[in-house]
């Protein structure tokens, strides 16, 4: 296992000086495409309600959870139970149960017929304004560290406002469950994988096993203060910057025998453009590193990747 650390950056320094979160920020992202932000915007108390109604909800019976799944809509909102999803190029699915909670659209949005709207859970109404609490507070950090991005690929500071204010984001409340016996073979609680968005803000998880695999191929440890946000590149950022910032390789390891009793839990936001928002890879990075790859909607590439996982089953 690297030794590799690495270092939160302050989010006050972008209030500050943001020439040199920008430099230590993507100093993070060049060595293994991950970095941790501490002092951020979210609300401890945001966090701690959604955290405590994320335990609530996955604790009740699956019968009750199972009325909230939507397969045909790929699982893209609601719940998902434990063996729907798999990482690309596997058979064995993940080892986990999730809930998606989406854009809150208005009633006139015509991106309301590719976006379905987030289902109430009627056993736990504290559940949904908790969820959309946290969504809302993420979906805004998102695009601060976006502007950051932007500044760091040499972009006016607001490129991405605008192709991302509508964009078809998901709040994912995440529920490894304890590993009581062995897992199938070949099972893990998240096979390495890549995300499919521009970027993932992850809150910190109570128990430990995410990894990222730098650069030189080893698998680096990501252990966040409390409180801080971890932030990864996803395929959409990898494709629009021409894989000048590559889609980081992550997993979620099994348990160790002293930790298997143990349920995780973590909330990844996956910041995704607007559906229409053409992934063209920017000229001057083309340039760069010689990777062509075709413009492609957004929407679209959202969903040949989701039948790639195994959500979208046509």
């Amino acid at each position: 296992m690297s030794a590799i650390d690495i270092h939160p950056v302050s989010f006050d320094l972008w209030t500050t000086d943001k020439a040199a979160f920008v430099k230590a920020f993507g100093e993070s992202f060049a060595e293994i495409g991950f970095a941790i932000v501490s002092d951020h915007t979210i609300p401890t108390q945001t966090m701690a309600r959604a955290a405590a109604e994320t335990k609530a909800f996955f604790a009740q019976a699956a019968s009750t959870k199972a009325k909230y799944a939507d397969p045909e809509n790929g699982h893209q909102r609601g719940y998902s139970p434990i063996g729907t999803e798999n990482a690309k190029g596997r058979t064995v699915a993940d080892l986990k149960e999730f809930w998606h909670t989406g854009r809150d659209l208005p009633e006139d949005s015509p991106y309301r017929a590719t976006m379905k709207a987030t289902p109430q859970v009627e056993e736990q109404p504290d559940f949904n304004a908790a969820t959309s609490e946290l969504f809302d507070a993420l979906d805004s950090f998102g695009t601060d560290i976006l502007r950051a991005i932007a500044l760091h690929l040499g972009l006016e500071e607001t490129y991405f406002d605008y192709k991302v204010n509508h964009g078809n984001s998901i709040l994912r409340l995440l529920h490894y469950p304890p590993q009581d016996t062995s897992p199938p073979q070949d099972a893990e609680r998240a096979a390495a994988h890549e995300d499919i968005n521009l970027i993932t803000l992850l809150l910190g998880a109570e128990e430990a096993g995410l990894q990222a695999q730098h650069r030189n191929g080893d698998w680096i440890d990501i252990n966040a203060p409390e409180g801080a946000v971890v932030i990864n590149a996803g395929d959409m950022l990898q494709r629009l910057t021409a894989w000048h910032i590559p889609s980081t390789t992550h997993r979620v390891t099994n348990p160790s025998a002293a930790r298997a009793k143990f349920p995780r839990y973590a909330a990844p936001f996956f910041l995704h453009p607007n559906n229409d928002f053409l992934i063209d890879p920017l000229p001057e990075y083309v340039a760069k590193t010689g990777k062509v790859e075709a413009p492609i909607l957004a929407g679209d590439y959202l969903n040949e990747r989701l039948r790639e996982i195994g959500l979208l089953k046509t």
